[in-house]
């Protein structure tokens, strides 16, 4: 008897190893949960799902699999300052000829340039600076900013400063 329920013990502690392995298997990670849904992150918060729940879902098993998420849209344009002169016509999108895309720069507004060499022969007495349009914040060029924030333009130095956005604090003026 004694012999039987041993055995049966056994029996029953293989049989639930053999069925928990598929389970622990297929559960996915914190990072990887959260990775996911960073992933998604638009859709995420568009649905008021948190990182902290659907992480929580996630290791529990009972999200499903989320479909990668589309690329992000261009940003909406900045309107540009009121003045006397016609706004300019759009600039034509340029084809990408350098393997590294440009930052995003807006460029509309008052002072704002897409490119250096238009911000230089705008101002050609005045310092070019990558101006931050996000933080407000402009960089020199000898930074490692200079051109590569996400949102930003080329600004003569003292267009910048009329416009409230300061240099960054950890940058020597040139």
């Amino acid at each position: 008897m004694r012999i039987h329920l041993i055995a049966t013990i056994c029996v029953a502690l293989a049989g639930l190893c053999v069925l928990s392995t598929p389970a622990l298997a297929q559960q996915k990670t914190e990072k990887a949960c959260a990775d996911e849904w960073r992933a998604n992150r638009a859709a995420n918060q568009a649905a008021r799902i948190t990182e902290k729940d659907y992480v929580a879902k996630c290791r529990a098993g009972t999200v499903a699999a989320q479909p990668p998420a589309p690329a992000p849209a261009a940003p909406a344009p900045r309107p540009a300052a009121k003045s006397a002169t016609p706004p300019a016509a759009a600039p034509s999108p340029k084809t990408a000829t350098t393997p590294k895309a440009p930052p995003a720069t807006v460029g509309v507004g008052a002072g704002e340039y897409s490119s250096e060499a238009q911000a230089k022969a705008s101002c050609p007495a005045d310092l070019v600076v990558w101006a931050n349009l996000d933080s407000k914040i402009y960089h020199f060029s000898s930074s490692k900013d200079y051109g590569h924030t996400k949102q930003g333009a080329y600004m003569c130095e003292k267009s910048a400063l009329a416009q409230g956005i300061r240099a960054a604090k950890n940058e020597k003026h040139p």
